[in-house]
């Protein structure tokens, strides 16, 4: 792949991509976590943009549909990627740059960008994202602090490569979008009356089954409207219905507790996504070191490593969720 910087790697985390949108410029979007593909999970979280997907890379996987390369490119803005680590933004600014609804607010580096190379093919559209320094500075900032350096060229051939895709319906069809394709995979059209999500369901659910079993190293978060926008949107129109009736609605009463309980509780998720992003980006080092020092000159540090070695016995080896 060509090089334009290095990229750093992304943590698959609904904060940590809700923050990298708002770097971007974009507004009127977030990201939320999906621990379930079923039905039910969606009906809060509406209107339900794009998916993304975070699966283990296998080197031959085949694509699970056709792929396009005739006359929708031009309409679908979709990016070979032409760098490592970038498949994180590449989704995500893949969906964003495909949405077209009403609560979504590109903001000015990502219109530029869309305007400046849609008429590129997939792999210049790549280059030109790559090198906008808006958005490899805006990815970067997502790194989590490293207290230690390792040498990619010793790294084990058994290290395991995960990869991010979107989801989404455009113009009546249902597209993945994966950069490392030729262009999208084209899932088919979706009808009239059907929610695009009963189509994306079976064939997420196809592709996890092709893994073998007990593999839980998956990942699926949905873009979704600014929850906090849509519940004053929501609260606002209860106040004007009161308003204009002149009297007060029993149903709309206690609704309106309920909404500018979520508005509270979505400043609060933000503030915390702030926090954990704080925590991640800072360096702990220092800290680390001279407490093992003070620990080493009290004496303590010997039995205390002797107690962990102990507790991880027992405990056992630990599968990780990715």
């Amino acid at each position: 792949m060509d090089s334009a910087g290095d990229w750093c790697l992304i943590e698959s985390d609904p904060g940590v991509f809700t923050q990298l949108i708002r770097k971007f410029g974009a507004k009127g979007v977030q990201v939320e976590e999906l621990w379930t593909i079923e039905d039910g999970i969606f009906e809060t979280l509406r209107p339900v943009h794009g998916l993304i997907f975070l699966f283990k890379f296998l080197q031959h996987e085949e694509p699970s549909g056709p792929i396009v390369t005739d006359s929708r490119l031009d309409k679908i803005y979709f990016a070979k990627q032409v760098i490592n680590n970038a498949c994180a933004t590449q989704a995500v600014v893949s969906l964003l740059l495909n949405c077209d609804h009403p609560d979504v607010e590109l903001g000015p580096e990502l219109s530029k960008l869309k305007e400046f190379s849609m008429s590129f093919d997939p792999r210049m559209r790549g280059l030109t994202l790559s090198n906008s320094q808006t958005i490899r500075s805006a990815h970067n900032s997502m790194a989590q602090q490293t207290l230690f350096e390792f040498d990619p060229k010793v790294a084990s051939k058994d290290d395991e490569a995960y990869h991010f895709v979107g989801y989404m319906p455009i113009e009546g069809r249902l597209y993945e979008l994966d950069g490392l394709r030729e262009g999208p995979i084209d899932h088919g059209p979706i009808a009239p009356d059907q929610d695009w999500l009963d189509v994306v369901r079976p064939i997420i659910m196809k592709r996890i089954n092709i893994y073998t079993e007990g593999e839980i190293h998956f990942n699926l978060m949905a873009l979704v409207s600014d929850r906090k926008m849509i519940y004053q949107r929501q609260l606002q129109e209860l106040l004007n219905e009161n308003q204009r009736r002149g009297m007060e609605n029993n149903d709309a009463m206690s609704e309106i507790p309920r909404l500018r309980m979520l508005i509270e509780y979505e400043d609060v998720k933000m503030t915390k996504y702030e926090q954990e992003m704080a925590r991640r980006r800072h360096n702990y080092l220092p800290f680390i070191i001279t407490l093992l020092k003070i620990l080493a000159e009290e004496k303590k540090l010997t039995p205390l490593l002797e107690k962990a070695k102990e507790r991880a016995a027992k405990k056992g080896p630990k599968k990780l969720k990715v």
